[in-house]
């Protein structure tokens, strides 16, 4: 999506004067009335709307996105997102004994090989109606078996078209996961751990009491 601050020309600090400012200068110098672009008129407008809605820009400091500016792809892969972040809130382990954003990223290309696999299977049965559909001939009356069959191959075509846009949702959100990194925790070793154990129970077992 666009960057409101860059479509008005001013700094992520910038105050509420100074991006009303910024914005009727953008304005008067896009407006169409005066031979400016419709597009970067309107453009203007959002990003304004953006920052002048101190939830909305804070939101957007804070992720890089706004819901209502984002397009269609961006807010599909954010629900693919969603979906996995709740896996990790639920997910008793401890917080550095596991990495879930590695955990995300390979349940995301988990779900992509399954849904081309799936397409795979619905392109056969697909091709297999269709060749059935062209050795199908009626010689009179209505032709109830050949309407059902197209009916199938239609419903197969809207699966698979399904499916493809969840691969593509889910490649989207593998871009926005790029660039992560997750800090685990250092396992000491289990044998440098027992012997230090072992020290200390020696100590405490030779105080004197």
């Amino acid at each position: 999506m666009n960057d409101p601050y860059q479509t008005l020309g001013v700094e992520r600090g910038a105050d509420e004067d100074q991006i009303r400012a910024a914005y009727r200068q953008q304005a008067k110098a896009t407006h169409p009335d005066i031979g400016g672009s419709t597009e970067d008129f309107i453009r203007g407008q959002k990003a304004f709307e953006l920052l002048n809605d101190p939830v909305r820009r804070k939101v957007f400091d804070e992720t890089g996105y706004d819901l209502q500016l984002a397009d269609a792809m961006d807010l599909q892969g954010m629900l693919v997102i969603e979906a996995l972040v709740n896996d990790i809130v639920l997910d008793a382990r401890e917080p550095g004994s596991f990495d879930p954003v590695a955990g995300m990223r390979a349940r995301l290309l988990d779900d992509i090989i399954k849904a081309r696999f799936h397409i795979h299977e619905m392109e056969g049965h697909r091709a297999r109606i269709d060749d059935h559909r062209q050795r199908l001939k009626r010689s009179t009356g209505n032709d109830i078996l050949g309407y059902m069959l197209r009916a199938r191959a239609e419903a197969i075509s809207g699966v698979i078209g399904d499916a493809e846009k969840k691969i593509a949702a889910t490649e989207r959100a593998l871009e926005m996961l790029d660039g992560y990194v997750y800090a685990i925790n250092e396992v000491a070793d289990d044998g440098a751990a027992a012997s230090a154990a072992l020290e200390a129970l020696s100590s405490e077992l030779g105080k004197p009491e």
